[in-house]
């Protein structure tokens, strides 16, 4: 299977936020504001960016 990148930039602090959306951006990678990573496009992956997406930007690559 070929998935599409994906480059996941965090846009918005973690502070303030449900716990278990903490846990996502972790597994995530991301850390801080402006923290970013390469991942594939799979359904593990979309569902995660799905539940954050308020806290996110993506660009496909």
């Amino acid at each position: 299977m070929n998935f599409k990148r994906l480059k996941i930039t965090q846009i918005r602090s973690s502070i303030g936020i449900l716990p278990k959306h903490k846990l996502t951006l972790l597994a995530l990678g991301l850390k801080k504001i402006g923290s970013f990573k390469n991942l594939d496009n799979n359904l593990s992956i979309s569902g995660m960016i799905k539940k954050i997406s308020y806290m996110l930007k993506i660009e496909e690559l």
